[in-house]
């Protein structure tokens, strides 16, 4: 069995929800699957004493969950005072319009159709909400509006499925593209080198201690699948279906859908760049 410290980013151990770091409390969701992990993460961020929080990703529409994630903010204190997605997938998002009429805020995202209230997000964008800062990283490539949200104060950055607290993530054709998220994977990593974070708060699975470690695995995985598939298609693995057979043989079978999503996107790439 391997150390968890030896495992990519360090995921650290122990009780999923509560207290990730000073400003960033998660709370799970009831969902945990075979593509969700333990459950999604919910994420509650706020500064030290302030008396408003931010919610981002309020998960399933699950009314006890979506409950639950206003009481443990109450009981800190604090009311809920805007919500803000990572992309649009229903273990993220589906709860949104619920979680919004029950504590009355509105909900930024980077998809239009997601957004209730007249403001989205965007690359640059800086949300301050009771003294709390966070800086949206677009970074797409899971999902085309996939989101990533940097919190300077506790050198950390809340990924949603960019990167997850185990495992890799699917890119998740069509909407998901391979080169946009290997841009983003290196966006990411400039993030740890440049800005000294340190810590993932990811959309699934444990806290992450080590960022660029788990990116710079996130980026060497990447490499060696995409080779792993051009072999396939050069030794005449050339339906989806049949370099998933051949690539992902060792993956439980009921991941294979996904991993066919992340294959055809991988296909896309090698073929956008003459490599097949």
């Amino acid at each position: 069995m391997t150390e968890a410290a030896a495992l990519p980013g360090q995921p650290r151990g122990g009780v999923l929800s509560g207290p990730a770091t000073a400003r960033a409390v998660n709370v799970l969701a009831p969902n945990a699957s075979a593509m969700t992990l333990d459950g999604t993460n919910t994420w509650i961020v706020s500064e030290p004493d302030s008396g408003l929080a931010v919610v981002i990703d309020p998960g399933p529409l699950d009314d006890v969950h979506l409950r639950n994630v206003i009481a443990t903010a109450e009981k800190a204190g604090q009311r809920v005072a805007l919500t803000l997605l990572t992309h649009g997938h229903p273990d993220h998002a589906e709860g949104a319009a619920r979680f919004a009429e029950l504590t009355g805020t509105k909900v930024r995202a980077l998809d239009p159709a997601l957004r209730l209230g007249d403001e989205g997000l965007g690359a640059g964008d800086a949300i301050t909400t009771g003294g709390l800062e966070l800086r949206v990283v677009p970074t797409p490539g899971h999902t085309a509006d996939s989101l990533c949200f940097h919190l300077p104060a506790d050198q950390a950055v809340l990924t949603g499925d960019t990167v997850l607290g185990r495992g890799t993530t699917v890119v998740a054709h069509p909407d998901g593209r391979l080169g946009d998220y290997l841009d983003s994977l290196r966006r990411l990593r400039s993030l740890t080198v440049d800005d000294g974070v340190h810590t993932v708060l990811p959309g699934h699975g444990p806290v992450l201690e080590d960022a660029q470690g788990a990116v710079e695995f996130y980026l060497a995985h990447r490499a060696n699948r995409l080779a792993q598939v051009e072999t396939a298609v050069e030794n005449g693995h050339a339906a989806p279906s049949d370099v998933v057979a051949h690539v992902y043989a060792d993956v439980d079978r009921s991941l294979w859908p996904a991993a066919e999503l992340s294959v055809r996107a991988q296909l896309d790439y090698l073929r956008e760049h003459g490599l097949i």
